[in-house]
């Protein structure tokens, strides 16, 4: 019997056509890397990432052009991503608001409550934030502002205590001014990234102390960033 090559031998057990690709050096399906980031997309949704209402630059000097490109186009995306390939099976959720979400979180099935608190958090919190912010920063105006002045005594008081409760938040979280369903103002802290339409209350202004929003610049030196966030707080 004549002896069989090693060539010829894995032809007649395996095919000739997965034989071809073993002695190609394909051995294993190979993707282009068009395929492979499209098997690693995260699935459309609901939910988009918002522009930013001005130029990355815009801050400047208060908060550089690095910052801002990161916190945006990546931190800010990946909440609205995660939240997207998060309700991917639910239909009926991807068709409630980010206040219907959070507003209702017992609605959301247990096993995914955490992940949309936190994503759905995260994704209305900065789109608030962006949109009040501005250099140079502004004082409020008309009636918001006499009702600063009579629940914090002065607007400067006001800075004080959204100061005070941004450097008394342990580890990341936010500083929120918002008012409450009885109508009154109220500065209060809140963990991680949760938001104050948790508890039916509306936010106005937030001040983000996780480190990804402020680390370039300031690195550790948080009461700098936060000192900068009440100067530029667009009204």
């Amino acid at each position: 019997m004549t002896n069989l090559s090693r060539r010829s031998l894995l032809k007649l057990l395996l095919g000739s056509t997965f034989a071809s690709r073993i002695f190609a050096g394909s051995t294993f399906a190979q993707t282009s890397p068009a395929q492979n980031k499209a098997s690693n997309a995260v699935p459309s949704g609901p939910f988009t990432l918002p522009p930013l209402p001005y130029p990355p630059s815009a801050l400047e000097p208060f908060i550089d052009v690095e910052t801002m490109t990161l916190h945006h186009d990546k931190h800010h995306a990946a909440y609205v991503n995660n939240l997207n390939k998060t309700l991917a099976p639910y239909t009926d959720l991807q068709k409630k608001s980010l206040e219907e979400l959070l507003g209702n979180l017992d609605a959301v099935p247990a096993d995914i409550r955490t992940t949309v608190r936190n994503n759905a958090g995260g994704h209305s919190n900065h789109s608030i934030l962006w949109k009040t912010l501005s250099n140079p920063g502004k004082k409020p105006e008309g009636k918001l502002a006499k009702e600063i002045d009579e629940a914090f005594g002065s607007y400067e008081k006001w800075k004080e205590q959204m100061t005070k409760t941004a450097m008394g938040i342990f580890g990341s979280g936010w500083a929120w001014f918002g008012r409450g369903k009885d109508g009154k103002l109220f500065i209060e802290p809140f963990p991680n990234q949760d938001s104050p339409l948790l508890t039916g209350r509306t936010p106005i202004y937030g001040i983000d102390v996780w480190e990804h929003s402020y680390y370039l610049k300031h690195q550790n030196r948080r009461a700098d960033y936060v000192k900068t966030c009440v100067e530029i707080t667009g009204w």
